[in-house]
């Protein structure tokens, strides 16, 4: 399996200063359901956020999938992606060092 990253950056920053929309409110529990359920699968290694409330910010997520073809199905499958919360990138990954384990 390859590693992809797909990064993502909100298209109305406003939501990021005064709180999103229910609508948006919405479509981010989807957005993290999704990724959730991706982690369950063991198919996303790491998903975050910056903390800046400007065009500066933006998130990212680290999963493996065969191909480039699937790697932008997961991305497009984001319901965030979807319904278009956020633009989004994908790029070809390789971890140089792991993150530390939790124990």
């Amino acid at each position: 399996m390859k590693h992809w990253l797909y990064r993502i950056q909100p298209l109305r920053l406003k939501m990021l200063v005064t709180g999103g929309t229910e609508e948006e409110k919405a479509i981010l529990e989807q957005h993290f359901a999704y990724l959730q359920g991706l982690c369950n699968e063991g198919r996303v290694h790491l998903a975050g956020r910056t903390l800046l409330a400007d065009y500066h910010s933006f998130g990212i997520v680290i999963f493996e999938a065969p191909d480039e073809d699937a790697a932008l199905a997961v991305m497009h499958k984001d319901p965030g992606v979807q319904q278009r919360l956020f633009r989004a990138e994908l790029f070809p990954w390789r971890t140089a060092l792991p993150l530390p384990s939790n124990e």
